[in-house]
C-alpha cells in the first residue's frame, strides 16, 4: 500500500535523535523538505503540483473538469519536538485516497485537490493556521509578513529565502472560489476514541481558541549581590501568569496552558530585564473564553503593579468556535455508514485550518483517527497502523463520493 511507503519515507524528516520527537518549523530545513517530499509523491501519482500566493501546496487531480473542488488535505509543519501524526498523516491519507481510487479506475466529475497547508501551527511565528488565515484574508499580509521568531527573522525574510514571494501573501479570491468542500483527517488528539468501537469518527465542531501575549519589563541586575526587596523581576510576572491561567482555567472548565517563555538574557546568575510568556485558552463557548482572558489580562496587569514591572498585553490569534458544515457532516457520515456499524461524532479542543475555512463559509468536515495515547504535541502521539489504514480507508470513500 502506498500510505506506508510514503509514511515511512517521511518519519524521518526532522526528528531529533534525542528526544524522538519532531522540529519542522515553517521555511526551515526539515519543513522544506517534507514540501519536497509532497511534491515529488504528488508528482509521481500524476498530480500537478503548484504553490499558492500564501506558501500552501497543492496538487490537483483532473484540475480542467468544470465545477467546484473536492479538496482533502492537512499540514506538513510540526510543533517543537511534536509528534509524527499532527499534519502529516492527514497529508499522507490524502494523498493515498486519490491514489487508491486511480487504481481502482475511478473518474471524478470534478476537480480534486490535496493541499499541504503551510504554518498551520504557528510554532515559529506564533500565529497558528497562517496559511489558511492569509488564504481567507482573517490574517493581512503586513500583520504576517512584519512576525518575528526567537531569532529575530521575520516570516517575511524566512519565505523570501524559502523562495516565496511575498507580494503575493494575502486573500485569494479565485482560489476560494475554486473550493467546493474541504475534508481533513487528522489523528485524534484526546482520549475521545479510546474507549469506542470506532477506529475513525466524523468531527462535529471546534472549541473557540486564543493565543495572547504577556510581555513583562523590568531591571537587570545581579543575582547574589541585589536584595530580594530591591528586585523588579520580570520573570515572576510569567510564573504568577502561569499559575493563574491553571487556575482560572480548572475553575470555569476551559484550557489553559502557558508553554512558552523567552526570558532576557536568560542567564543562571542575573535576574532578567525582560520575559514573555505566551499563553493559549481554549473553551467550550465564546463567553468563557473570553471570561478566562480578561480576568487573566486584570491579574497580570496588578501582579505587574506590585512587582514593580510593566506589561504589555498582547492579543495574537482568536479563532471563533466552529460548527462543521451540517449538510456536509451528513453526507460523510451516511457514506461511512454504509460500511460501518459505527461511527462516532467527535468534538475537539484542538485548531485546523479546516476551522478557518469552514469560518469562511467553506462547506468543511473533518474525519479523527483513533490515537490510543491519547497524547499530541509530543513524540508519544501515536495511531495504529490498521487504524491508519481505516482512516485511509474513510477518505477514499469520501472523496469517490463527494467527487462522483
Amino acid at each position: 500500500m502506498s500510505f506506508e511507503t510514503w509514511w515511512t519515507e517521511l518519519l524521518p524528516v526532522g526528528r531529533s535523535a534525542d528526544s524522538g520527537g519532531y522540529f519542522r518549523l515553517v521555511y526551515t530545513h526539515a519543513e522544506l523538505t517534507c514540501r519536497e517530499w509532497f511534491r515529488a509523491t504528488a508528482t509521481g501519482i500524476g498530480l500537478d503540483v503548484e504553490i499558492d500566493g500564501n506558501g500552501s501546496l497543492w496538487a490537483w487531480w483532473h484540475s480542467e473538469l468544470a465545477g467546484p473542488a473536492v479538496v482533502l488535505g492537512s499540514h506538513l509543519d510540526s510543533v517543537r519536538d511534536g509528534g509524527a501524526f499532527d499534519g502529516p498523516l492527514g497529508v499522507v491519507s490524502s494523498l493515498a485516497a486519490v491514489e487508491a481510487l486511480q487504481r481502482k479506475g475511478f473518474q471524478p466529475t470534478r476537480p480534486v485537490a490535496v493541499v499541504a497547508f503551510a504554518d498551520e501551527e504557528g510554532a515559529r511565528f506564533g500565529i497558528a493556521c497562517a496559511g489558511s488565515r492569509l488564504l481567507t484574508g482573517e490574517l493581512a499580509p503586513d500583520r504576517a509578513l512584519a512576525l518575528r521568531d526567537d531569532n529575530g527573522v521575520t516570516m517575511a525574510e524566512a519565505a523570501t529565502k524559502a523562495g516565496l514571494d511575498t507580494r503575493t501573501f494575502g486573500r485569494d479570491e479565485d482560489r476560494l472560489a475554486r473550493i467546493g468542500s474541504y475534508v481533513e483527517l487528522h489523528v485524534e488528539q484526546g482520549r475521545g476514541l479510546i474507549d469506542m468501537a470506532a477506529a475513525v469518527a466524523v468531527g462535529s465542531g471546534i472549541w473557540p481558541h486564543g493565543r495572547y501575549r504577556f510581555r513583562f519589563c523590568g531591571e537587570a541586575n545581579h543575582a547574589g549581590t541585589t536584595l530580594m526587596s530591591d528586585r523588579h523581576d520580570p520573570m515572576l510576572g510569567v510564573a504568577r501568569t502561569a499559575l493563574s491561567v491553571n487556575e482560572l482555567a480548572r475553575r470555569l472548565n476551559a484550557r489553559g496552558t502557558l508553554g512558552r517563555v523567552l526570558v532576557t538574557p536568560n542567564s543562571t546568575n542575573g535576574i532578567p530585564s525582560e520575559a514573555t510568556g505566551w499563553v493559549d485558552v481554549r473553551a467550550a463557548d465564546t463567553d468563557t473564553l473570553e471570561h478566562v482572558i480578561d480576568e487573566l489580562a486584570i491579574r497580570a496587569a496588578l501582579d505587574a503593579a506590585e512587582l514593580g514591572v510593566s506589561l504589555e498585553f498582547q492579543e495574537e490569534s482568536v479563532s471563533p468556535p466552529v460548527v462543521f458544515d451540517e449538510a456536509l457532516a451528513a453526507r460523510v457520515l451516511d457514506v461511512l455508514l454504509q460500511t460501518r456499524d459505527t461511527v462516532p461524532l467527535l468534538g475537539t479542543g484542538a485548531g485546523h485550518d479546516a476551522g478557518i475555512l469552514a469560518h469562511a463559509g467553506i462547506p468543511t468536515a473533518m474525519l479523527f483517527v483513533r490515537n490510543p495515547t491519547g497524547i499530541s504535541h509530543s513524540p508519544q502521539e501515536f495511531a495504529e497502523t490498521a487504524d491508519a489504514h481505516a482512516g485511509v480507508a474513510a477518505l477514499t470513500e469520501v472523496l469517490e463520493a463527494l467527487a462522483s
